[in-house]
């Protein structure tokens, strides 16, 4: 087990610490018992969005996910959004001998604030049901909600919540793969 997550983990670091040569932002965030790396590789002008990332969560539980979202500008009211609707896949490992994952359906919104220059509100929710689940995974919920604020040109610091949970297949009960109070920072390049 320790080997095939080793094989994973090492390739997907690295390409994380290369990312900012060829990516649109890159985020880090810490909950109490987790922490996540994000990739996104266009702005938000692009009419498409590709993203991964990786999360560590405390127990050897191993979170990787997948983005793809077609993305445009929009307003909700008077504030400009950025929307995408898309999917995001996540394949996960607990070190409990479950493993699992989905390609839930969703997508997400960034709203800003004018009145207050820098201040944005972002909310993005995914649902997979049984037939996109595979592995351990019966259905999976990815919610994520944040508050952001532009401190420099190009960096962010945010605090949100989030919540990833999946059913387990052929067994009662569930998982929250990961759940809380989040705090990070996002740069952009």
């Amino acid at each position: 087990m320790l080997l095939r997550t080793s094989a994973i983990a090492l390739p997907l670091a690295f390409a994380l610490a290369a990312t900012p040569a060829f990516a649109a932002d890159m985020d880090f965030s810490l909950t109490g018992e987790s922490v996540k790396g994000q990739v996104n590789f266009f702005d938000s002008r692009s009419d498409i969005q590709v993203g991964a990332g990786y999360t560590y969560h405390e127990g050897s539980r191993h979170l990787i996910n997948g983005d793809l979202h077609a993305q445009g500008r929009t307003a909700l009211g008077n504030l400009p959004t950025t929307a995408g609707i898309g999917f995001r896949g996540v394949w996960w490992d607990d070190d409990d001998d479950f493993d699992g994952g989905a390609v839930g359906v969703g997508g997400f919104a960034t709203v800003n604030i004018p009145n207050v220059p820098g201040l944005s509100f972002t909310g993005s929710v995914h649902y997979a049901p049984s037939i996109l689940s595979f592995g351990d995974s019966d259905d999976m919920t990815n919610l994520e909600l944040r508050a952001s604020y532009r401190v420099i040109r190009n960096a962010d610091v945010f605090a949100g919540y989030r919540y990833i949970n999946t059913d387990l297949d052929g067994r009662s009960g569930d998982i929250n793969l990961d759940e809380g109070v989040l705090a990070g920072i996002k740069i952009f390049f």
